[in-house]
């Protein structure tokens, strides 16, 4: 029974917090306070960090998806224009229109060649 009462005596103490926050016990761990609070400035930095390098992906993600469509919206319209068809009907602003004939072969008779 005695251990019993031991236990119970321990568990109904209070703790005396005036003794681990005196200016003494402050001043003999002073580094220790030093190291965890640097500790804390890291882990709240890696945090920050963190978001806003999730943030830059994101908005780096959205952009390439962007470009994504812009590129296969271009290229479509460049295979439409480039048919035949559509070659004509811009070129014939310009004058020019659509040989119905073959081209004739040009044949040089100069006596140099040999």
């Amino acid at each position: 029974m005695t251990t019993e009462k031991k236990i119970s005596n321990i568990t109904n103490e209070k703790i005396d917090w005036k003794k681990y926050f005196n200016y003494t016990h402050i001043v003999k761990n002073i580094r220790y306070i030093l190291f965890l609070s640097l500790l804390a400035i890291a882990y709240i930095y890696n945090g920050h960090y963190a978001d806003k390098l999730i943030r830059k992906i994101s908005k780096t993600e959205h952009n390439v998806k962007e470009l994504e469509y812009e590129y296969k919206t271009i290229k479509s319209e460049v295979i439409y224009r480039s048919k035949a068809t559509e070659m004509i009907k811009s070129v014939e602003a310009l004058g020019l229109k659509e040989l119905k004939q073959p081209p004739t072969l040009l044949n040089s008779t100069d006596s140099t060649k040999q």
